[in-house]
C-alpha cells in the first residue's frame, strides 16, 4: 500500500547519522514517517527544499530566558521566538530566575508558563543548592527536567555552592548527569582588585583561566570519587581542554559559539557587550577550544543566551552585568565556521543535535530517523547575510554580531512537523511542549 504523509519535504539534502544525501522526508502526525524518494501525490502538503540542507532540529542546551522575575530583559515567549527565528527547535532553560527554580512548585509554574506559549520545545534545569539537597532525587526525575544545574562560582544567593562538601552532597544524591558552571569562588574573591574601572578587558584578568581550571578539577575529582557523571558548561581555556581530554569517562564538555568566535581583541571595539562569565579570553584559548572540538573532547554547543538591556550593558565596567544574546545567532555563526572549513556540517549536527540527545538521554529528538519527532533546522549553506540588531527577536534587541557578515543561514524551523519559521517569518502560533527524557518517561 502506498504510504501517505501529512507533509513532504521534497528535494533537500538530508544530514543524518549515515551521512549527507539528497532525500525526501515524509511526515505524519508530527513524526518522521519515511525517508527516501516520494511522489508529492503521497502528501497532503509538499515543501520544495531544493538547494537546502535539512538538519536535525538544533537543541540549545543552555539559555537564560529570565522568566519569572526579570521579564524586562526576556521572557519565555520572546526568548523562544528568537530561538525559532534562528533555527533552534529546543532549549534547556537555566534556574537562576526569581524565584529560583529549586522546587517542584517553581518548576510547575515554569512548565505552565511555557506550554503552547513558547515557540520551541523546552526543558528546565532544577538548581542545586545547599538547602534543597534532600529534594534533588525527586526533582531531577520530574518531567521536563534535563537534570540539576549547580553554580560552583559566579552566582548570587543560595544558587552558589562554592564549597566541596556542598558539591559532594549534591553528587551523592543525584542519579542523572548534572551540569556545572565552574569558576573558583575563593579565587574570584581574592582577585576582585584586578578589575579596572571602565575597562572590560580586565574581566578575563580577574576571572582568569586558573579560576576556571581549579573549579573544573575540583568538580571532576568529586564526581570521580562519587561515581557520578557531570557536564561542564562553557569551557573557555586551553588549560581546561588539556585537562578534560583525560576525563571523558566522567565529564562531558560544552563550548559556546561566542568563545569559538571572539577573543580578547573584541573588548577594544565592543567593551561590555562581550562581557561574559566565564570571559572571552586571549586568542590562544580560542585556538585550544577549536583543537578540543576537532579532537572530540567537546561534546556539545550551547549558546549561554543571557540577555540584558542596552541600558544595563552600557553601565561602566564592572557595574555592567555579564551576558549577551546568543540563541538566535547560534546557527548562522556556526554555519559560517562550517563554510570557513573549521568544522564539517556533520560535526555541527553532532554538537547541536545528536550530542544533546546523547548526553541528556532525550527521547525521539536529535537525529533524522523514522519514528523521531519531525524537528528540522533547514538551512541555505550558500546564503550570505549580515546579522543586524533589527533581526534580533529577543527583548534585549541587540547582538554583539551586529554588522557581521556570515555565509550560511537558517531559512526554516520545523517543530513536530509544522513550519514555525519560514524565510524570516513566524508562520505558526506557539506550540512548544516539554521535551521528554528517557529517564523520566514513566512520569511524563
Amino acid at each position: 500500500m502506498t504510504e501517505t504523509f501529512d507533509l513532504l519535504l521534497k528535494g533537500g539534502t538530508v544530514v543524518n547519522q549515515d551521512g549527507i544525501a539528497a532525500r525526501d522526508i515524509g511526515i505524519r502526525a508530527g513524526r518522521i514517517a519515511g525517508i527516501g524518494s516520494f511522489d508529492p501525490a503521497q502528501a497532503g502538503e509538499t515543501v520544495d527544499c531544493t538547494g537546502l540542507h535539512l538538519l536535525p532540529g538544533v537543541i540549545d542546551t543552555q539559555v537564560h530566558f529570565r522568566e519569572p522575575g526579570l521579564d524586562h530583559k526576556e521572557d519565555l515567549e520572546s526568548g523562544s521566538r528568537a530561538a525559532v527565528m534562528g533555527g533552534v527547535t529546543g532549549v534547556f532553560e537555566m534556574p537562576n530566575t526569581n524565584p529560583l527554580t529549586t522546587s517542584a512548585e517553581a518548576l510547575e509554574d515554569k512548565l505552565a508558563r511555557a506550554h503552547h506559549r513558547m515557540h520551541c520545545d523546552f526543558a528546565f534545569f532544577v538548581g542545586g543548592t545547599h538547602d534543597n539537597v534532600k529534594d534533588l532525587p525527586e526533582l531531577e526525575m520530574l518531567p521536563g527536567v534535563p537534570g540539576v544545574k549547580v553554580f560552583i562560582g559566579s552566582s548570587t544567593g543560595s544558587l552558589l555552592v562554592a564549597d566541596d562538601p556542598g558539591v559532594r552532597a549534591i553528587l551523592k544524591v543525584i542519579r542523572r548527569r548534572a551540569a556545572f558552571h565552574c569558576e573558583d569562588e575563593p579565587r574570584l574573591e581574592e582577585r576582585k582588585g584586578l578589575r579596572v574601572p571602565g575597562d572590560a578587558a580586565s574581566h578575563p584578568v580577574w576571572r582568569d583561566e586558573i579560576a576556571a581550571l581549579t573549579a573544573t578539577m575540583r568538580l571532576v575529582n568529586l564526581a570521580r570519587s562519587e561515581g557520578k557523571r557531570v557536564h561542564v558548561l562553557h569551557i573557555t581555556s586551553q588549560e581546561e581542554i588539556e585537562y578534560l581530554r583525560g576525563q571523558k569517562d566522567v565529564a562531558t564538555v560544552e563550548v559556546t559559539p561566542h568563545h569559538l568566535t571572539m577573543d580578547a581583541s573584541w573588548y577594544a571595539t565592543h567593551g561590555t557587550m562581550v562581557q561574559m562569565n566565564p570571559p572571552v579570553r586571549e586568542a590562544r584559548h580560542k585556538a585550544a577550544l577549536w583543537r578540543g572540538l576537532s579532537e572530540g573532547v567537546v561534546d556539545v554547543l550551547g549558546s549561554d543566551h543571557a540577555p540584558h538591556t542596552r541600558e544595563e550593558k552600557a553601565k561602566p565596567y564592572p557595574s555592567s552585568p555579564s551576558g549577551m544574546t546568543g540563541v538566535q545567532t547560534f546557527v548562522p555563526t556556526m554555519l559560517d565556521h562550517v563554510n570557513a572549513g573549521r568544522l564539517t556540517l556533520e560535526r555541527f549536527v553532532d554538537l547541536s543535535s545528536a550530542g544533546p540527545a546523547r548526553i541528556f538521554n532525550i527521547a525521539t529528538k536529535g537525529r533524522i530517523a523514522v519514528g523521531y519527532d519531525a524537528d528540522f533546522t533547514i538551512v541555505d549553506l550558500k546564503r550570505r547575510e549580515t546579522i543586524r540588531n533589527e533581526w534580533i527577536a529577543s527583548k534585549a534587541g541587540w547582538t554583539p554580531y551586529d554588522g557581521v557578515e556570515v555565509t550560511g543561514w537558517p531559512v526554516g524551523t520545523l517543530l513536530r512537523g509544522k513550519r514555525v519559521m519560514w524565510e524570516g517569518e513566524l508562520v505558526t502560533p506557539a506550540q512548544g511542549e516539554a521535551i521528554r527524557f528517557l529517564e523520566t518517561l514513566a512520569k511524563g
